[in-house]
């Protein structure tokens, strides 16, 4: 008997759409206002899920404070009140674009699930913008 478990949270962090490889002229074009110099902010929303078999013994797919710990050690922590492009090191090389958010905090979290479970990110980047990833 499959279930999903899903757990909020949030964080908020500034970040710069920019690819050093292109002119100004054409980030400008891809980017617009999420390309500005000095970076902007979103209040992320995050949705972690994670499916897998109910055990018989606690009634849980996975106990949610262990999920939520997790979450705040290997997430919030990380990314909240951050600029992802200068304080996370995941983004040095690698765009901050919410595509490439979430796919970091999957490859973040997915070492401390039970690897029979499967793991699902959703990201919102706004109330209208939301981008998931559940592995490769």
């Amino acid at each position: 008997m499959n279930c999903t478990l899903s757990r909020k949270a949030s964080f908020n962090a500034a970040h710069r759409l920019h690819n050093p490889k292109w002119s100004a002229e054409k980030n400008q074009e891809i980017f617009g206002i999420c390309n500005r110099p000095n970076y902007h902010g979103h209040n992320y929303t995050l949705i972690v899920s994670v499916t897998g078999e109910i055990d018989p013994e606690t009634g849980y797919v996975m106990d949610t404070k262990i999920l939520a710990d997790l979450i705040q050690e290997h997430v919030e922590e990380r990314f909240d009140h951050k600029n992802l492009n200068l304080d996370v090191a995941e983004f040095r090389d690698l765009n901050p674009t919410a595509e490439n958010i979430a796919v970091v905090i999957w490859n973040i979290l997915r070492p401390h699930i039970v690897n029979s479970m499967q793991l699902k990110i959703t990201l919102y980047e706004t109330e209208r913008n939301s981008v998931e990833y559940g592995g490769k």
